[in-house]
């Protein structure tokens, strides 16, 4: 791999992270046969970018890339549906709103479309989410408590539970693991459909956002049907004829284009 351009070969080092926590220079320079100063250059250039620590002799990563990793497989799949949903439900939300977001991969695009909004109010079970925020000058974020659910980076259980009992929120926006072709809303962890039906008694307003793979599906646990919703949002690659029996239950329905 040698007299590869700087910004392909720093690209390639940050994929390497994907699958461990840290690299040695040694490593790296063998590995792309250049010299180590060559790859301390790139390990530079690439800490204020790519949430990267440089150690003596390589680099590891911040805990914030470690969430990012262990999120990326599913956050990547259907991405560009995903954020043609989330931009389409920013729309929804007004200044001065009290929000919550879940712990969906949908949801988190959702979020990072809210950075420059301004006297937001955020309240989420998602590390995720909160980690993405943390930074807008305009959004409070609210990190609900509770256990770290293993694998993700979501906060599940009784304390959770309780805490959001403490809000009220203008507007909820969810994800859904499956939506049954008669418009059931499912999620794969018990633990996180009894977060998602608390989420929707708090709240005035619920958005579900899902992409087309997800509809006409089942997974474990059913936390509720979209007759229980205000909006739904999806991609035109849904079936039409879901999509019209989904209408018929309450919810508007709106499709977009990726």
């Amino acid at each position: 791999m040698r007299n590869l351009p700087p910004a392909v070969r720093q690209t390639q080092i940050r994929e390497r992270f994907a699958s461990r926590s840290g690299v040695s220079v040694s490593g790296l320079a063998r590995e792309f046969d250049v010299s180590g100063m060559t790859i301390r250059r790139d390990l530079a250039a690439l800490e204020g970018t790519a949430n990267i620590q440089r150690t003596h002799g390589g680099a590891v990563l911040t805990q914030r890339m470690m969430l990012e990793f262990d999120y990326r497989g599913r956050r990547e799949h259907n991405r560009a549906a995903k954020q043609a949903i989330a931009a389409e439900a920013r729309k929804l939300v007004q200044p001065g709103q009290r929000l919550l977001l879940d712990t969906g991969t949908t949801t988190l695009e959702l979020a990072a479309l809210l950075k420059d909004a301004q006297n937001l109010t955020i309240i989420t079970p998602s590390l995720a989410v909160a980690s993405e925020l943390q930074h807008a000058p305009g959004v409070e974020v609210i990190l609900l408590g509770g256990v770290i659910r293993r694998g993700s980076p979501d906060l599940t259980g009784p304390v959770t539970e309780h805490c959001l009992e403490l809000f009220a929120a203008d507007l909820a926006f969810q994800g859904a693991d499956a939506i049954g072709n008669d418009g059931t809303i499912y999620n794969s962890d018990l633990r996180l459909a009894r977060v998602d039906k608390i989420m929707r008694r708090v709240a005035n307003r619920f958005c579900v956002l899902a992409d087309h793979t997800k509809i006409g599906l089942t997974a474990l646990a059913r936390n509720g049907t979209l007759a229980d919703v205000d909006y739904f949002i999806t991609n035109t690659a849904a079936p039409a004829a879901a999509l019209k029996r989904f209408a018929r239950l309450g919810p508007q329905v709106i499709t977009v284009s990726p």
